[in-house]
């Protein structure tokens, strides 16, 4: 934890309403920042995200859903849950894989236009950019969402680079879940916060044998793990590589939650830290990949 005193404060940005603090502070990315006003017990909590640079910002971009249907058409999976229609999987995976690549320098703008790799490809393994060009409307974003477009069509516009993807992780092995070390539920946050609660199935919420149930739903998590390695699906949350495990409460095939879990700094066990609702942990997966699993899907 990181506390930084109101006086090591350089400025105030009035117009996104948040505080600017010297980046010398800053341990690591990602450690948890608290701010002091007058004493321990009034604080302003955050997280630094690196540039935390949004598409929005970023650009204007139309109309935002057809562009995302043309994308969709380019680069064809399921990008709505259950029923639905509405790409909502897809809006998700641009606008987090674009604050992504902007912190990793990797959103290339030129004096004219500007482009990003969207790290999809289509039918043909060719990679799919997203396409700026200048806004010349005054006093708005710098530059307008013209569409994704292909390789191919990108050549063809006189684009003779494709930017690189986005990168999630640099050891391979942290994709890959250690049967051989145990899982430690982090149980004071998933039973104590609220949000965590609102998450799981009203019969176990409501179960003065929750924490037995969810004991033996972590056990049965493990041995499917045993039998197929590839039961753990990565995802990536907060610039952190953590790998999900489904948790059945109800009926033994059917999850109904995921678990995040990461190594501890000895790597010599695994911190369950917070559940998931199916949804969510499909949205943070697929920043990485398409899940290919019997039990996450759209």
């Amino acid at each position: 934890m990181v506390y930084i005193d109101r006086l090591a404060l350089i400025g105030y940005n009035k117009v996104k309403k948040r505080l600017v603090i010297p980046t010398s502070l800053l341990k690591r990315r990602g450690e948890a920042i608290s701010f002091r006003a007058g004493g321990p017990n009034l604080r302003f909590k955050d997280r630094y995200r690196g540039t935390d640079m949004k598409l929005f910002e970023f650009a204007y971009c139309g109309n935002y859903n057809k562009s995302l249907a043309n994308l969709a058409a380019l680069a064809p999976e399921k990008w709505s849950f259950g029923n639905q229609n509405d790409n909502r999987i897809l809006k998700s995976y641009i606008e987090y894989t674009f604050s992504k690549l902007y912190d990793e320098g990797k959103v290339i703008e030129g004096t004219n236009s500007a482009i990003f790799n969207t790290g999809l490809f289509d039918t043909y393994y060719k990679p799919i950019c997203a396409y700026f060009v200048k806004n010349f409307v005054p006093n708005r974003q710098k530059w307008y969402l013209d569409g994704f477009y292909t390789e191919y069509q990108l050549v063809t516009m006189g684009v003779d680079k494709i930017p690189d993807r986005a990168n999630y992780f640099s050891d391979p092995s942290e994709l890959v879940f250690d049967t051989h070390l145990d899982i430690v539920p982090q149980y004071d946050h998933i039973f104590g916060d609220q949000e965590n609660i609102d998450r799981l199935p009203v019969p176990i919420k409501n179960s003065a044998m929750r924490v037995q149930l969810f004991n033996g739903a972590v056990e049965t998590a493990k041995r499917m793990l045993e039998a197929n390695y590839k039961t753990a699906i990565p995802q990536f949350y907060r610039g952190n590589l953590q790998l999900l495990i489904p948790i059945c409460l109800q009926d033994p095939s059917k999850p109904d939650l995921a678990l995040t879990c990461v190594k501890t700094e000895d790597k010599s066990k695994y911190l369950g830290r917070t559940c998931l609702t199916l949804e969510m942990a499909y949205s943070n997966a697929r920043l990485i990949a398409k899940p290919e699993s019997n039990w996450l899907q759209a």
